[in-house]
């Protein structure tokens, strides 16, 4: 009996383990900021980047699909800090086509691979330097809906008008609307 009991909290436990794969989960000994492949773009072809962000614009072509990204910091296990500042965009280069409606405006991404070139491209009337990365893996990650508190009545004692104190209790009586 106990035996199984084991088994099933081993099976139990495994079955909560799951998260991005290795790659992504792993961080780059070396992984230089977009900022300063933005500047010497030369210099870092073929350098391996592990970058994540807000998904701004998808492009499907022919044999390949164009994500832009929003750059965002990355935690430890390579999720996109939502909120966090961003060192610019990029784009990160799929060889097969990838759904818009699955990787939609505002997801978050992460992906693994090298730097391949550099494309300048239009933001509004801003021209733009882009580095392209070739994208050897990655993880989309799942979105999380905000669902408020429930907002609970006070007690009973708080809408009765003959409660000696108002409504909210730390607000002197001159100052409550009710007793003006």
């Amino acid at each position: 009996m106990n035996r199984i009991l084991l088994i099933a909290a081993m099976l139990l436990a495994a079955g909560c383990a799951s998260g991005p794969p290795e790659p992504i989960a792993r961080e780059l000994h070396e992984n230089p900021s977009l900022t300063r492949v933005r500047m010497d773009i030369d210099s870092y072809i073929g350098h391996d980047v592990r970058w994540g962000g807000v998904i701004s614009k998808v492009e499907n072509r022919a044999d390949h699909t164009w994500v832009e990204i929003v750059k965002l910091e990355l935690r430890s296990d390579g999720s996109p800090v939502s909120g966090s500042s961003s060192d610019g965009r990029f784009i990160a280069s799929f060889d097969r086509f990838l759904d818009p409606v699955v990787y939609e405006v505002g997801r978050r991404l992460t992906v693994l691979g090298a730097v391949d070139s550099a494309v300048e491209r239009p933001i509004g009337d801003y021209d733009y330097l882009f580095p392209v990365v070739t994208v050897e893996g990655s993880y989309l990650w799942k979105t999380v809906e905000y669902v408020p508190a429930p907002v609970y009545p006070g007690p009973w004692w708080y809408y009765d008008p003959w409660y000696p104190y108002p409504y909210p209790y730390p607000y002197p009586y001159h100052r409550h609307p009710y007793y003006r």
